[in-house]
């Protein structure tokens, strides 16, 4: 495990940021100590992780001799490798998730697609959904932005996953999201299909490959609509900001101050340009190896059908379950590690669940 995980290389990483909490100025950008600070923390975390798993192991090595005569005994060590072993398993799985963002937060927008009132309410649900699945991941999950349906549901929202690999785990789930079921605001109560769009964007705090100057932007400042207390269309808190190079537009105005919306916009527009260069960076490779691309975010990827059956199918991986409930209600991870080992070179079908 330490030649696989490179342990001695984890801890001089340590000494380097422990080194760095300790310079005079530190705390003087209180944005990059935070980060620093959660690095170190995430490392310090992960070397812990493979510590005590290396003792665990040696203690279990060491009761070998002993599970002959104790049949008890056998059954809590063989329990105990089975943990350890599927462990290992996730971590060497984390390992693959190299790209150049996928240990970052990530930022999670969903919009309403086709589908009237029947797609705002599938956009709230699937807020519901990620929301859920997050914190069962144990990550923080923060609601940085939120336009209220005309009847029901959303028109938009953002949400943002921090926490170690919250990119790489959620990039897969960007893409166009298809609900077939008996509608509720439907009278005849006949079947409706609706869409919902996901854009999955890497948290970069600062990027050398993404200038953001000030020339290139136009802030423009509104009341806000919608739910939120006494503030909302009594001061121009809402900001939206237009970055005219890429035509981007990134609105925000949950939070209570136009500077907090501002800050938080910022964000959003950082990560949008990010992904774009991401995207751009991909076409470029596929047309060297003379490969056809498809725009990511816009295509259908899964569908959930609660009529005449219940089914939710990754069209990408062909893996089903019937499960739709557990899934809406954030029961997410049997398909994103079905993506992700589908991507990642196992273009086998992933197994029925």
């Amino acid at each position: 495990m330490g030649c696989v995980f490179d342990l001695p290389a984890l801890e001089l990483r340590i000494q380097e940021l422990e080194q760095e909490t300790t310079e005079p100025d530190f705390w003087a950008d209180n944005d990059r100590a935070r980060r620093i600070m959660r690095q170190l923390t995430s490392v310090r975390d992960r070397v812990d992780t493979w510590n005590e798993m290396r003792d665990t192991v040696r203690q279990l090595s060491e009761l070998d001799e002993l599970l002959e005569d104790d049949p008890e005994l056998a059954d809590e060590v063989r329990q105990e490798s089975g943990t350890i072993a599927g462990r290992v398993e996730q971590l060497e799985f984390e390992l693959l998730l190299d790209g150049p963002y996928d240990e970052n937060d990530a930022i999670v927008a969903i919009h309403a697609g086709t589908g009237g009132v029947d797609a705002q309410d599938w956009a709230e649900m699937l807020v519901r959904m990620y929301t859920r699945w997050g914190e069962q991941r144990g990550y923080e999950v923060a609601l940085l932005d939120r336009n209220e349906g005309d009847e029901a549901g959303i028109k938009n929202a953002t949400l943002e996953f921090r926490g170690d690999y919250a990119y790489g785990y959620t990039k897969g789930e960007g893409g166009t999201h298809r609900l077939v079921r008996l509608s509720p605001f439907d009278a005849a109560n006949r079947r409706h299909t609706a869409f919902a769009i996901v854009e999955v964007l890497p948290a970069v705090e600062d990027d050398l490959e993404v200038e953001i100057r000030d020339e290139d932007i136009r802030v423009d400042t509104y009341r806000a609509s919608g739910a939120g207390g006494q503030h909302v269309n009594k001061t121009s808190s809402a900001v939206r900001i237009t970055h005219e190079p890429s035509g981007i537009v990134v609105t925000c105005q949950d939070e209570r101050s136009q500077l907090q919306n501002r800050a938080t916009a910022m964000k959003i527009l950082r990560a949008r340009l990010t992904e774009l260069k991401l995207r751009e960076r991909e076409k470029e490779q596929a047309a060297l190896k003379g490969e056809v691309t498809v725009e990511g975010w816009g295509s259908r990827i899964r569908s959930y059908v609660l009529q005449p059956y219940t089914m939710v199918t990754d069209h990408r991986t062909d893996y089903s379950t019937g499960n739709v409930a557990a899934v809406l209600d954030g029961d997410l991870d049997p398909l994103i590690d079905a993506y992700l080992h589908h991507t990642m070179g196992d273009n086998a079908p992933a197994p029925q669940a």
